[in-house]
């Protein structure tokens, strides 16, 4: 226990330096009147046979992200590669990571004849992107996972944690949960954390037994873990939902002092709203052993970062594959030959597309829906319990 703690405090010594990490790998800040974007916009023509421009907006040269942007936009091409009947002329935009210099190059893409705008990574970013294109009816996929800034001509690609939350608890409806504690730290991912477990509940019959917060720093995790035994035997809650991230510092410490303190695996069902398979040191933890986390089709993703890693000699960073999906979009939609190929009703489409992990669809909110297998770990090992549909008419969603 001593030796988890010391690690802990190393990495949680700044918490503002977890949180900001944190907001890049989990989610973007709310954006002031971002809810407020109006119906999907049309979108433009295209003429069908000829080279369609699609903008990729990145921040190539933002020192913090220029790997992500490289990686984004060797995605995109790997997607064209595997298009047959789509003729893509790629445009790559450098936003320098600020949402001015975002907005700078989507008009500039937009007067250089782009059909439709591939990002801007972050959330504030694509909302400046999107307004300045949207009078000429520009659609806008960003890689962003902030529900709040979807609608209008902006959609989202990033992995949102309502429909991570909604498929677990889904699966936990079927197996006979009923009640839930959510813990959660109290910074902006933890409150989007919350929101998106609540509404999933709501969706699936499952009351919220607990609200358990705790602060960024190892004494308030580490009291918050030892107070769940407490939380969860005064509530009745059958299974704890944990929004923190997988690789944040704090998980350790949850998944062991919960155990240790009246919270064991084998009577409430643990739940985790990132994926764990990324963080496999996760698994030594006595809190692990059962746990259930939402993955991508295993199949699909291997597949993509085996071809990726092949094709570029480096592993795919953890956001190129959004890349890679919205460029698939574009070219699933192109091949089809018609002039409102790239408009907010193709996009939408209800049979949705096929991504680098999986299916995948946007919704006429902006926001996305993706087939996620539910999985345990089990003597070290993940264990896939429900695998991610196929299609979006079989069960699972």
């Amino acid at each position: 226990m001593f030796a988890v703690l010391t690690r802990a405090r190393k990495a949680l010594c700044s918490a503002a330096a977890v949180a900001a990490l944190g907001a890049l790998a989990a989610c973007d800040m709310p954006v002031a009147g971002a809810l407020d974007r109006g119906g999907m916009t049309a979108g433009p023509q295209i003429t069908p046979g000829e080279p369609v421009r699609v903008a990729l907006l990145v921040p190539q040269s933002d020192p913090a992200a220029a790997p992500i942007a490289r990686d984004l936009e060797n995605a995109a091409r790997l997607a064209i590669a595997d298009m047959a009947g789509a003729n893509i002329d790629l445009a790559v935009y450098d936003t320098a990571g600020t949402p001015a210099n975002a907005a700078a190059q989507a008009q500039r893409a937009a007067d250089e004849g782009a059909k439709i705008i591939l990002g801007p990574l972050r959330g504030e970013a694509a909302v400046e992107a999107s307004k300045v294109v949207a009078d000429e009816g520009l659609n806008v996929m960003s890689f962003s996972n902030n529900p709040s800034i979807a609608g209008g001509n902006l959609f989202v690609l990033g992995n949102t944690f309502v429909n991570i939350a909604d498929r677990i608890l889904g699966y936990g409806s079927t197996q006979g949960i009923d009640s839930v504690a959510i813990l959660h730290s109290n910074d902006v991912p933890g409150q989007f954390g919350k929101q998106a477990i609540e509404q999933a509940a709501a969706a699936n019959g499952v009351s919220i037994a607990a609200t358990q917060p705790y602060p960024l720093s190892i004494e308030g995790v580490t009291t918050a873990a030892r107070g769940m035994g407490g939380v969860i035997s005064g509530s009745g809650a059958e299974s704890v939902f944990i929004t923190t991230d997988a690789t944040n510092a704090a998980m350790p410490i949850l998944l062991q002092v919960m155990p240790e303190n009246g919270v064991s695996p084998a009577q409430v069902q643990y739940m985790g709203l990132t994926r764990w398979d990324v963080a496999p040191q996760l698994f030594d933890f006595p809190g692990a052993e059962g746990a259930w986390f939402a993955m991508p089709a295993r199949s699909s993703s291997q597949g993509f970062n085996s071809r990726f890693s092949s094709a570029y000699g480096n592993d795919p960073h953890p956001l190129a594959s959004l890349s890679f999906d919205g460029m698939a979009a574009v070219g699933a939609l192109v091949e089809q030959g018609r002039r409102d190929a790239l408009t907010g009703r193709a996009l939408t489409r209800g049979s949705g597309f096929r991504g680098a992990g999986g299916v995948f669809r946007l919704k006429q909110d902006g926001t996305n829906e993706r087939a996620y297998a539910v999985a345990t770990v089990r003597n070290n090992q993940v264990v896939i319990l429900d695998p991610a549909p196929s299609s979006f008419s079989g069960a699972g969603f």
